[in-house]
């Protein structure tokens, strides 16, 4: 027979005990809510997410796949992390961390998609791009070097020119054209060609094929030998045949009576050849080589003609038979696209 203190003694075991598994079941209660705070509502160091604890890589982390392993890592660290902040990681999906700080990450890199694969002509009075800008652009799909000849003028930067290099044009050459020239661009030679030619706007074929019928791409190419007319340091006989120099120097066939102020630019850097080559052309283009219908010509001069002007860099005279005959050869060696043929490639 249980004493009062027995029952007591029971009592106090009993309460003991229960308060024992109510302690427990608190404990478990709260050991759940913090896993679940920790989880379920962001995600742990470097972009893992709640499965950051499985291997790297391992399948079944996430239905799309998309934040396991070092790739994820490295494309939502620290900065993607301190760009979105503390929100924007409890509510935006694994995925879409990853592909928004993937785009951060490619738009602080030059890409070739983001380059003009080829550049057109630009009608007349178009706002042009800068040095910088076509630069960039051509750069951003790099052209191996095809004439290994020019590699020291290629690595050669130009100059500028006089405030009065076009003689003879409207007031808009000297202002808008001239200042423009300064033959600032280093790279091998059809990035020079791009680059003339993104830079006066006119299609970049016909750049290839005027060059190529020019020089067939050389910038050591000399021409025009007169008795007169020669630049500094080039009088008669020096460059090799007596009694004459050459007037023409260069990848475009620059003519120096004509260009003084683009000396010696235009014989010792491709890029400044180019440049004051389609500087010109642009000036005729835009419709500022008024004197054309001044003088013998085959039609009436306008602005906007593309292949009248590429004559006349030949002739001096708008659409006369000998600039008419130019022009055919150019069209001619841009539809057999003659710098891509086996025999032009002269590394």
């Amino acid at each position: 027979m249980r004493t009062l203190a027995d029952s007591i003694g029971v009592r106090r075991v009993g309460i003991v005990a229960t308060c024992g598994l109510i302690a427990a079941a608190a404990a478990l209660v709260l050991t759940a809510m913090s896993s679940g705070a920790q989880g379920g509502s962001r995600p742990g160091p470097a972009g893992h997410s709640a499965n950051a604890a499985k291997p790297a890589g391992q399948a079944g982390g996430h239905a799309t796949g998309t934040t396991s392993g070092p790739a994820a890592r490295s494309a939502s660290g620290p900065a993607a992390r301190s760009a979105s902040g503390p929100a924007a990681r409890t509510t935006a999906a694994p995925g879409t961390r990853t592909a928004l700080a993937a785009a951060r990450h490619r738009a602080g890199r030059p890409r070739a998609a983001a380059a003009p694969a080829y550049f057109h002509t630009l009608p007349p009075g178009a706002k042009l791009p800068s040095d910088a800008q076509c630069a960039t652009w051509v750069r951003a799909r790099p052209l191996p070097e095809n004439k290994g000849v020019n590699r020291r003028y290629d690595r050669t930067a130009g100059q500028h020119v006089g405030r009065d290099f076009f003689s003879g044009d409207t007031w808009q050459a000297n202002r808008l054209i001239a200042p423009r020239i300064d033959g600032d661009f280093t790279g091998t030679t059809p990035e020079i060609l791009r680059w003339a030619a993104c830079k006066w706007g006119i299609d970049q074929d016909i750049v290839f094929a005027q060059a190529a019928v020019e020089s067939w791409w050389r910038q050591t190419t000399k021409g025009d030998w007169e008795t007169s007319g020669c630049p500094p340091g080039h009088g008669p006989g020096v460059d090799g045949v007596p009694g004459q120099c050459p007037q023409s120097w260069g990848i475009l066939q620059n003519r120096y009576p004509q260009e003084e102020s683009s000396w010696p630019g235009i014989a010792t850097s491709t890029a400044m050849n180019a440049d004051t080559a389609y500087a010109i052309w642009r000036t005729c283009f835009d419709g500022y080589e008024t004197w054309l219908n001044t003088v013998q010509r085959g039609a009436t001069y306008r602005k906007g003609d593309a292949w009248g002007c590429v004559g006349r860099w030949f002739a001096g005279r708008w659409r006369t038979t000998p600039a008419l005959q130019y022009i055919a050869k150019v069209k001619q060696y841009l539809r057999e696209k003659i710098w891509t043929t086996p025999d032009f490639q002269q590394p």
